[in-house]
């Protein structure tokens, strides 16, 4: 269900928070379409960090693997990657909608290693809301009075308990399958 508690803004302005805290970035530098490692200097292991305190914020499981590791789990090795460690035409085609054509430099040929860099702020923002907008529909207890605890977590209003999300990577495979129906990609 789609929630109206947390807006896209409030995970831009938590994603800048914890982009501040892991890198000692200046907020005031950190835009939506700032890439994490050539804009603001993130290393791998900072993603880990920046994810985590995304996913203590929120009270969400942030996505463990890339999409590029579930195209492959789901059909076939070589599926997203080719023998040249460079992404597959379907790969590409793939990323580009799941990210809303926001990757203009992604072209045929493009070398795995290149995608790190094309990660934004927004792209991290919009898995986040992804995430979000898992609310179910009641709380275990049977009730529907979701409510804002703590300025970034959703809660029952009537058993306290704090709201259970899919995770990260159970909602990128249930979208790898629902592109695979309508698009017929692989």
């Amino acid at each position: 269900m789609k929630q109206n508690f947390i807006s896209e803004q409030m995970v831009i302005d938590e994603m800048k928070k914890a982009i501040v805290e892991t890198l000692s970035a200046k907020e005031e530098t950190i835009k939506p379409e700032s890439s994490l490692i050539n804009d603001i200097g993130a290393e791998s292991l900072d993603f880990l960090d920046i994810n985590y305190r995304l996913e203590q914020s929120f009270g969400i499981k942030m996505a463990r693997h890339f999409i590029l590791e579930h195209i492959e789990e789901m059909f076939g090795e070589g599926s997203a990657i080719d023998e040249n460690n460079q992404l597959t035409d379907k790969a590409i085609e793939l990323l580009k909608v799941r990210f809303e054509d926001d990757l203009p430099d992604l072209n045929h040929g493009a070398d795995v290693d290149e995608v790190p860099a094309l990660i934004t702020v927004q792209s991290i923002t919009s898995g986040v809301m992804d995430i979000l907008n898992s609310l179910p529909e009641k709380c275990a207890c049977g009730n529907s009075a979701w409510k804002l605890d703590k300025k970034t977590r959703i809660k029952c209003g009537s058993c306290e308990e704090y709201a259970v999300f899919a995770n990260g990577d159970d909602l990128i495979k249930e979208w790898l399958k629902n592109v695979q129906k309508e698009k017929n990609v692989f």
